[in-house]
């Protein structure tokens, strides 16, 4: 039986309706679908406890017993149904408030049943809301007892009847079916150097496993087949574009370079500067196109590499462009390359969804015929009707925002396609580079520009504002300027946060003599970019802003970045912002506001932050705390696979092992033409349904 070729609508308990809301609400179309629906997690039905037993600190517990009585309680809408169950010498209550009827009908008092379900304490004993109820006559065979498996669901399914217990009793037929086996899709060869179970046990165990030592050998096997297949198909575009696409070859380091390095420069490059640059020399040099990710953290000088990038370009005849995702980070990058170009007599130009059509005929034009020599732009570079003469060099900052799309768009500027730098100031763990950007080569400026000073991190509690505004006093008198950040821009009726608008109205009372600007998302870009410029020309000491200043904003005088509320954010962000400040040679200082209410995770969060100024660790201990879902721009929608029983966080060993034997399988047989390696072949095809090319995409 073809399992990815049976519809789910035909499995028992399943039909039309119910089919359709697995599709909408999970993905599941197939019953080869539903079983890769892998458990969350498991819980031991083996075990039965006696009432006596019970505690609070018992996630689930299983009785054996008997419904006293029912008794009905409120009427309408608040009403509830309580029985009293006994196990022979106590007793326990269980409540429903939904479906009493139903309840009653089907569930009768002196039978036999067992009852499982979350203890709660309530009144001085304790209770079962919603317990799951079956009869002791019709309990499964003591192998089908042990581990139970639960599944994740959304509202809309609960709401249709599709909980957990259900999908498993819809599983259970399909895995009693493949007990007589499934086609393997791993070759025997690699099941045997990694002693893997095969698919056929793997699924049989991961649904419903023998043991605890059945499970970690079934989860183990599906996780390597998972990153190993990513993997494979990651390394085998590589290979393929590495063949098929010849790159230009920029054969001089010529005149712009080399005025830029000997009369232009701001200040020496770091060591990191120069290995990276030189990394780039070899790769534009080589007839092969360049793809490589550029990590550093925020003021690390990714710019500055980025444009003398361009120069290699612009010296071998070529143009260049770089797109950024706001068009503050675009204009940002505008200002930045006047300031550094002078007068060296590159022509360059900025468009972006603001610039009027009057403004961008001659732009246009200039490309066209190859007079401008880079373009700095947002998504604005996308369109059709950006035509360049001989694009040659792309740069791509803070790509996590651009979807693939759009990036590939940018790949077909040219009849070959440009090499291609990806900058990013997130700095993304090694397991995540891996899988997320495996097809390109990385480099990491891991050093700051001379003179800078790490930034000094303090976490307050609100009874510590007084002191905080006489530091930020004291910060403004020294001549300095500060940010205030806040989560939100208007009071939310769910969130009891202090508004940005409350927090502006705050900081005027306070400090009545200093100018203070607003900032946010809400607001025309005219607008925006005006209260912007006054803070960078510092005719305003104080902005307070939403996050919409975590990316592209320099201003080297501002030397206080106050987060308002910083329970409210994740880890990469809060480092993002801290990245604000910093920027000049005056120590610079961040102070994290929180109120006494803190998880554990936030709070670690915050030690996280005081302790390091080093974005890798920081992005680690993201990865850790949060999954690679939440991780700053790399939602799981955005990538282009789904995870469904790895963890980026907790595979990271098993990803380095997966990938490097398909690294060695690629090696000996590229295209998997081998009658042994002919399997690993028609995963991948069936990998590819989507036909977007993920290898030939920066």
């Amino acid at each position: 039986m073809d399992l990815s070729s049976l519809d789910i609508k035909y499995l028992p308990g399943v039909g039309p309706k119910k089919a359709e809301i697995f599709a909408k609400e999970l993905g599941i179309h197939s019953a080869e679908d539903l079983l890769r629906h892998y458990p969350y997690k498991y819980v031991d039905r083996s075990r039965f406890y006696y009432i006596h037993e019970i505690s609070a600190e018992m996630p689930f517990i299983q009785v054996k017993g008997q419904i006293i009585r029912f008794e009905k309680v409120g009427e309408g809408h608040n009403q509830r149904l309580n029985a009293l169950f006994t196990d022979g010498k106590e007793t326990i209550e269980l409540v429903w408030f939904k479906g009493v009827k139903w309840v009653l009908e089907k569930y009768k008092t002196g039978i036999q049943y067992v009852v499982f379900g979350k203890p709660s304490p309530f009144n001085g004993r304790f209770n079962i809301v919603h317990p799951e109820i079956e009869l002791v006559s019709q309990l499964p065979p003591a192998e089908q007892m042990g581990l139970q498996p639960f599944y994740n669901t959304s509202e809309k399914m609960k709401s249709s009847f599709l909980n957990s217990k259900t999908i498993q009793k819809i599983i259970f037929p399909i895995v009693q079916s493949i007990k007589t086996g499934i086609p393997e899709t791993l070759p025997a060869y690699l099941l045997k150097k990694f002693a893997l179970l095969n698919l056929t046990e793997s699924l049989v165990n991961v649904h419903f496993p023998k043991n605890a030592d059945h499970l970690r050998r079934a989860r183990q096997r599906l996780k390597f087949e998972e990153l190993f297949y990513i993997q494979l198909n990651i390394l085998q575009q590589t290979k393929w574009r590495d063949q098929h696409f010849r790159g230009f070859i920029f054969g001089q380091i010529g005149h712009y370079f080399n005025s830029f390095y000997n009369d232009y420069l701001p200040f020496e490059l770091t060591g990191a500067q120069k290995r990276v640059l030189r990394e780039i020399r070899i790769d534009v040099a080589s007839g092969r196109q360049m793809n490589r990710l550029l990590q550093g953290d925020v003021g690390s000088g990714k710019t500055l590499v980025a444009l003398m990038t361009m120069l290699m370009a612009v010296d071998n005849g070529f143009q260049a462009c770089i797109m950024a995702p706001t068009e503050i980070l675009a204009t940002q990058h505008f200002a930045s390359l006047k300031e550094l170009l002078g007068d060296i007599g590159i022509k360059f130009a900025l468009l972006t969804g603001s610039v009027t059509a009057k403004k961008r005929e001659p732009i246009h034009e200039q490309l066209r015929n190859g007079e401008l020599d880079i373009l700095i732009g947002t998504h604005a570079l996308i369109e059709d009707t950006v035509q360049f003469e001989n694009l040659g060099m792309v740069v791509i900052d803070e790509q996590h925002r651009f979807g693939v799309e759009q990036r590939s768009k940018l790949w077909k500027k040219n009849v070959n396609p440009p090499h291609i730098l990806v900058m990013t100031a997130t700095p993304i763990p090694r397991t995540l580079a891996m899988t997320l950007y495996g097809d390109l080569s990385v480099s990491v400026i891991d050093e700051l520009p001379p003179g800078r000073k790490p930034i000094q991190t303090f976490h307050y509690y609100e009874n510590k504002r007084q002191g905080l505004n006489q530091f930020i006093a004291k910060q403004v008198e020294a001549g300095r300027q500060v940010y205030i950040v806040y989560p939100l821009i208007q009071e939310s009726e769910k969130i009891d946060l202090q508004s940005l608008e409350t927090g502006f109205e705050y900081m005027q009372e306070v400090f009545p003599n200093y100018k203070i600007s607003m900032v946010h998302g809400k607001m025309k870009p005219a607008e925006k970019e005006h209260h912007m410029q006054k803070f960078v020309a510092g005719e305003t000491q104080i902005m307070v802003a939403t996050t919409v200043i975590e990316v592209g904003v320099n201003v080297p005088n501002a030397s206080v970045m106050v987060i308002e509320s910083a329970q409210r954010f994740g880890l990469s962000q809060l480092h993002q912002l801290r990245g604000r400040v910093g920027r000049g040679a005056e120590q610079s200082f961040c102070i994290l506001l929180t109120d006494y209410k803190l998880g554990s995770d936030t709070r670690k969060r915050m030690e996280i932050m005081v302790r390091t100024n080093d974005g890798f660790e920081i992005s680690e201990a993201d990865l850790k705390l949060r999954g690679p879902g939440d991780l700053e721009g790399t939602q799981q929608s955005g990538l282009p696979f789904d995870l469904k029983i790895a963890s980026l966080a907790q595979d990271g060993k098993m990803l380095e092992i997966a990938r490097n034997a398909a690294k060695e399988i690629l090696e000996d047989d590229m295209k998997l033409e081998k009658v042994e390696n002919r399997v690993m072949a028609e995963q991948l095809r069936k990998m590819k349904t989507n036909t977007l090319n993920w290898g030939s995409i920066s």
